[in-house]
């Protein structure tokens, strides 16, 4: 059978491929369009995708009750300022094991430089300004995220109260730097909480400057603990301080 006639018992007309092969170069070029679309699409927005898509799954694991069991101890001793501060190395134990310590920030660097206190309305956990800043500055150092991740993490499965505080040391005394520098810094800590995904209607900020100083005296080594940020967890809002 000729050619002509083949093509005309199969039932196509002679150009009819073209059209097929119109509609998958139109297919092609919608498909790329929009992976140029998605690599171009506003950070702001990836960020926030990417803090709702965490708050879900943080969401998802706490409305299954499937709380770690490490995190369920810290919690539980969190809620306890007696035992929190009984069993404070236990804490900064399962909250910061090695494996997910930044290489900027050794195990006796983490002990130094994070205490957990109580306080009248429940338990800090004080980070001095050498784990979260630089000197004189108030933006995170890339070392401090994982430390504050961790922190956050934990309280993602709490419902108290979080107040961040910051507070300076007395060099220059109560000047409108220290203050300005102790505010800065509790903000910057604040917001990280914000975006990691924790309820704004739980968190408050102060700002104490040099005003309440954990040691008393001069030089460096008393400068070193009294500049910090205290992240202070409301479990025992009715009950007097312990020491």
């Amino acid at each position: 059978m000729p050619p002509r006639a083949r093509q005309r018992k199969s039932g196509l007309p002679p150009a009819s491929w073209m059209l097929t092969f119109s509609d998958l170069m139109t297919l092609l070029l919608t498909f790329f369009v929009l992976l140029l679309s998605m690599s171009t699409m506003d950070r702001s927005y990836l960020t926030r995708v990417t803090i709702f898509t965490s708050d879900v799954s943080l969401m998802t694991v706490r409305a299954g009750g499937r709380i770690p069991t490490k995190m369920q101890v810290v919690i539980e001793l969190l809620e306890n300022p007696r035992e929190a501060i009984r069993k404070q190395q236990r804490i900064k134990d399962l909250l910061f094991p090695d494996d997910i310590m930044p290489s900027q920030v050794d195990r006796a660097m983490l002990e130094e430089n994070l205490q957990i206190l109580a306080r009248d309305e429940g338990v800090a956990l004080v980070l001095s300004d050498k784990l979260l800043f630089a000197m004189g500055e108030a933006k995170l150092k890339d070392s401090a995220l994982p430390i504050l991740e961790r922190i956050a993490y934990v309280l993602a499965f709490m419902t108290a109260p979080v107040n961040v505080a910051g507070h300076s040391d007395m060099v220059g005394g109560r000047s409108d730097g220290n203050y300005a520098i102790s505010a800065n810094r509790a903000m910057e800590v604040l917001q990280f909480l914000q975006e990691y995904g924790l309820d704004n209607r739980r968190l408050s900020v102060s700002a104490f400057g040099p005003d309440q100083p954990l040691l008393e005296g001069n030089g460096p080594a008393v400068w070193n603990k009294n500049r910090r940020v205290e992240i202070l967890v409301k479990t025992t809002p009715n009950i007097g301080g312990y020491s």
